[in-house]
Order: structure tokens, then C-alpha cells, then sequence
């Protein structure tokens, strides 16, 4: 255990001096410098910010907690990001750098008008300091305890060493975002990244070695021989129509998944913030695609993990009291306790990286969309950003009030986030998507949107209808499906609305202007480097499904 701390301290204070002094010298007094780093980040930073804003120990925690109960069908929410990457690169991030805009809120402004704007800034700020920031705290903090057992360390309990973790990952947190800038995190997510990529793809090594000797007294390669002749039906990531959450039915895994993809990746401010910070559109594509290639290879570290534990638990009879508390257990079990300090400081960069983007991205919202825009219009650069480090404390602590309370939740953490989240973000995607595709529409159309999805979308959450279909036992509908049904049918109703407006009423066509903030050569090799990835997308797949390594027989294994 003493090594292991010494690692953990060790590694992650040579974050924070690589971060501090990468960024000490730069331009901290404007807005334009401390909220998108001066508008110079390239390709690699934001690869790897985007990387590290997406994956969390809520993704280390949830992902492998939702294939250790169904298999490889969830590495759908990994592998699908790739394609959403791609929209990014080509179609997401020349609009948006045309447009030399702040924030995506700040984009619906232009598009239609500033009272749209303020209700999406407002409701984008509520769902990440009530939904998206307290359960990274804890799951952040359900790692730490189940690798370094506080609780018991302490003599204290379970939701009590929660709460100790959770002030302590938000204080830190709240240091990068607040008094570094966007600068200061995206430095600290590139190192943490890497560090992610070796200490994370080391574990499946790990739990394979540990597998194959307890199966057959081999090692890795006997570990995964074991797994595909033993349990090849988790290996499957074809998984059926009628499967409930946390698994991902097929036919919405390029559907509904994929528009809750191109909403996280494409319309979701922590994320798009940092191609925001591109120094051109070159690099803003060379890091988007470069962040897809390493989605895929995620499945590694993010899925398979999940079903290993399954297979090592029914070998040496552990047990889990819920599916979330599968990869810390496995941990605690393959990796030696020398690097276990590593991989917790790598997992401890993690949560802390999509905390701080999380934390920097809604204080961003509030001061150019609300603080600007409706409450003081003539603050200076420097009053803004003073005003913005206190109103981020405030939010810090906020959302660190509300992060123990998850702990009551019954369900798998990724499915809770990902149903709950699409409230409120699939308006944000049909506003700007819709937006750019029918330059007719009223004023109010977004709006309009808005309000039909939370009534329709809520409603379905709220009833969470049943189902007896396709020969299967009665179960509740997945939220993917409702998802897919509505997306489109709010793209029609803003279609209808944008054919009519310029029929009846003789609207004019919306125009972006183009504010040549940056410089807007894309990258030459943009189109062949999209198609290798989607190739890379198919192999995957492929190797997961009934033509691979997986057979039909789709479990419900937890």
C-alpha cells in the first residue's frame, strides 16, 4: 500500500508542475485566453482533451460495469464515438470556427435569438451541475474506495468515505479549471491521457494473465483461449431487438446511440469547447480524428475488462452487490499493488479531467451567455473573468453537494447518465443541426422544439413503457428507442416549419457569417484518414459478433 501511494502522489504531482509550467506564462486576462487557451491548441492537445473530457472513472466504472452484465454489446457507447468524431472533423467544426463563436449556447443565439440562447445556456448549466458533474465525483470516488477501502482505513462508512472523496476530487478539480483556464486543463488532460492509454490498456493484460491461471494455470493467452470457448456469448456485441439497459439492442446502435453521439461529441459544450480552441481548422481536424482512432481502441480498456471480471469471478466465487463495483473488485485482484498507485493516478487525471471540462465549459456558458449578454453588457475582460472564478466556486461546490447523493441510485451509472441526459440534449442537437439544414426557420423554432422534447421525452421516462415483443419476456423499452423515434420526427416538425415559414411568410434564407477568426484550410488528408476509421469501426464489430469470436445467446448476465 506504501508504494502504492508513493506512485499516486508521485504521478500526480508531476501533472500538475508539467501543467503549471506550460501555462504559467500565458495571456490569462482575457476571455478569449482564458476560456479557449488564445485560440492555440493543436492537434495532439485537443486529441487528447477530447479524449479525457469523454472518459472518466464513470466510464472506467460504468463501461465495464455494463459489460460485465451484458456482455460486449455495450462497447457500442466506445466505438460508435468514432464515426461521431468524424462529423465532428468534417462537418461540425468548419461551421462552427466560421462562426469565431465562444460557446455552442452562443451559436443558437445567432441562429435564432437571445431569449433561445439564455433557456439553453440555463438548462445546459442544471443538467451538468445536477446530472453529468456529481456522478463523475462519484464515481470517481466509488474507485477509491473500493481500491483503497478509506471506509475501512478511516473506520468509517461506505457513503461516508464517498463524501471525503468527493470534497477532496472537487477542490482539486476546481484549481485546473478555475485559476489555470482551459490552458491549464487541456496540458493536464494530454499527459493524463497517455497515462491513461498504457495503465488502462494494461489491465485487460493483467485480468487475462489472472484468468488463464486460475482457469488452467497458463497465462494471457490461455486466459483468453478460456474466455472465447467459456463465455464467447458475452463476447458477442450483436446483442438482440428486445434487450433492456445497460445492453445496447442492435438497431439502435446507428441510430439512437448515434445520435446521442453526435450530441455529446458535436453539440455538447465541454467537448466542442476544445476544437473551439483550435489555432486553425487543420489541427481542430487532426485532433477530432485522432480522438477517434483512439475511441476505438477504448473497447481495450473500457469494455473488455467488464467481461473478463465476469468470467475471473465465476472461477474464484466473487461476488459484486452491483455491477458498478465489477472493475474496482477485478483491480484490486490482477493488478500488483506496485502500479496499482499508477493506475489510480491515472484514473484520479481521469475524473478530474472530465470534471474540470465539465466545470470550465458551464462557467464559460455563464459568463459570455449570461453574465455578458443579460446582467452586466459593458463588464470588461478582466471583471469577467474574476466574476467567472467565483461564480466556478460556487458551482464547484454546488454540484460537490449533490455528487454523494447518486450512491442512492439503483441502477448502472452509465445508464442513469446517458437516459437522463438526453432530455435536455437532444434539443441542443436538433436546435443546431436543424439550425444549419433549413435556413427558413422562425425565430421561436428551437424553443418550440425544446419544449416538445421534455414533454414527450419526460414523459417516457416517467412511464418507462413495457414491452412483449419479438417473442421476448416483458421488460422495459430502451431510452435508445424513444431516441430514434424522436429525433427525426423533430427534424420533420422543423422542416414543416422552415418550408412554411418561407412559403407563407416570405422569410429570407439564414446566412453565417464568416468572421475569419481562424484560418480555415482544412486538412488534406481529412477524408482518407475518416474512411481508415471507419474501416477500423467495421473490424471491430466484426471481430465481436457471431462471424467472430461471439456466438448467439445473447445473456442477461448480472
Amino acid at each position: 500500500m506504501l508504494w502504492a501511494l508513493i506512485s499516486f502522489i508521485g504521478f500526480t504531482a508531476l501533472v500538475a508542475v508539467i501543467s503549471y509550467f506550460k501555462t504559467k506564462d500565458d495571456d490569462q486576462d482575457t476571455t478569449e485566453g482564458y476560456f479557449l487557451a488564445g485560440r492555440g491548441l493543436p492537434g495532439l492537445v485537443i486529441a487528447g482533451s477530447l479524449l479525457l473530457t469523454n472518459l472518466s472513472a464513470e466510464q472506467l466504472v460504468g463501461s465495464n460495469g455494463q459489460t460485465f452484465a451484458v456482455g460486449m454489446s455495450a462497447m457500442a457507447f466506445e466505438i460508435v464515438a468514432a464515426p461521431c468524431c468524424i462529423m465532428l472533423a468534417l462537418w461540425a467544426a468548419p461551421k462552427y470556427l466560421r462562426s469565431g463563436i465562444t460557446t455552442i449556447p452562443q451559436l443558437i443565439g445567432l441562429r435564432y435569438d437571445r431569449t433561445t440562447k439564455l433557456w439553453f445556456s440555463i438548462l445546459y448549466i442544471v443538467l451538468a451541475l445536477c446530472v453529468q458533474m456529481p456522478v463523475c465525483l462519484y464515481s470517481g470516488s466509488l474507485v477509491f474506495e473500493n481500491i483503497f477501502g478509506f471506509s475501512n482505513l478511516l473506520g468509517i462508512s461506505k457513503f461516508q468515505s464517498i463524501v471525503i472523496l468527493c470534497i477532496a476530487i472537487s477542490i482539486i478539480g476546481s484549481i485546473y479549471a478555475i485559476f489555470g483556464g482551459l490552458k491549464a486543463v487541456a496540458v493536464s488532460d494530454t499527459v493524463n491521457g497517455a497515462g491513461l492509454l498504457i495503465g488502462g490498456l494494461a489491465v485487460p493484460f493483467f485480468a487475462l494473465h489472472a484468468l488463464g491461471k486460475a482457469a488452467t494455470g497458463g497465462g494471457i493467452m490461455d486466459g483468453m483461449r478460456y474466455l472465447i470457448e467459456n463465455h464467447s456469448d458475452l463476447l458477442n456485441s450483436v446483442a438482440s431487438v428486445a434487450s433492456s439497459a445497460p445492453a445496447v439492442p442492435w438497431p439502435t446502435v446507428f441510430t439512437g446511440l448515434l445520435f446521442l453521439g453526435f450530441q455529446s461529441w458535436c453539440t455538447n459544450q465541454a467537448y466542442v469547447q476544445r476544437v473551439l480552441a483550435a489555432k486553425d481548422l487543420k489541427e481542430a481536424q487532426k485532433g477530432a480524428l485522432m480522438c477517434a482512432t483512439l475511441k476505438i481502441i477504448g473497447f481495450m480498456y473500457l469494455s473488455l475488462p467488464g467481461v473478463i471480471a465476469f468470467a475471473l469471478f465465476k472461477l474464484n466465487g466473487t461476488t459484486v452487490a452491483s455491477m458498478d463495483d465489477a472493475y474496482p473488485t477485478m483491480i484490486t485482484q490482477v493488478v500488483p499493488t506496485v502500479l496499482m498507485g499508477l493506475l489510480a493516478a491515472v484514473m484520479f487525471g481521469a475524473i478530474l479531467s472530465t470534471f474540470n471540462s465539465f466545470l470550465n465549459s458551464i462557467n464559460t456558458m455563464y459568463i459570455m451567455d449570461i453574465y455578458k449578454d443579460f446582467i452586466k453588457p459593458e463588464a470588461t475582460d478582466k471583471e469577467m473573468i474574476a466574476h467567472g472564478k467565483k461564480v466556478g466556486i460556487v458551482f464547484a461546490v454546488l454540484t460537490t453537494a449533490v455528487g454523494p447523493l447518486v450512491y442512492f441510485f439503483p441502477g448502472g451509472l452509465r445508464t442513469f447518465l446517458d437516459s437522463l441526459v438526453m432530455l435536455v440534449a437532444l434539443p441542443v442537437l436538433s436546435a443546431v443541426f436543424g439550425g444549419f439544414f433549413f435556413k427558413y426557420l422562425p425565430k421561436y423554432a428551437a424553443k418550440f422544439i425544446m419544449i416538445f422534447h421534455i414533454v414527450f421525452y419526460g414523459g417516457f421516462l416517467l412511464i418507462s413503457p413495457s414491452y412483449s415483443l419479438f417473442g421476448g419476456n416483458e421488460g422495459t423499452i430502451h431510452y435508445l428507442y424513444a431516441v430514434l423515434v424522436l429525433w427525426p420526427i423533430e427534424l420533420l416538425i422543423m422542416y414543416f416549419m422552415s418550408r412554411n415559414n418561407k412559403e407563407k411568410n416570405g422569410a429570407a434564407a439564414w446566412v453565417q457569417e464568416d468572421t475569419a477568426s481562424v484560418d480555415m484550410t482544412p486538412w488534406k488528408y481529412r477524408k482518407a484518414a475518416s474512411v481508415a476509421i471507419l474501416l477500423f469501426v467495421a473490424v471491430v464489430y466484426i471481430t465481436f459478433s457471431p462471424l467472430g469470436i461471439g456466438t448467439w445467446g445473447y445473456p442477461q448476465a448480472f
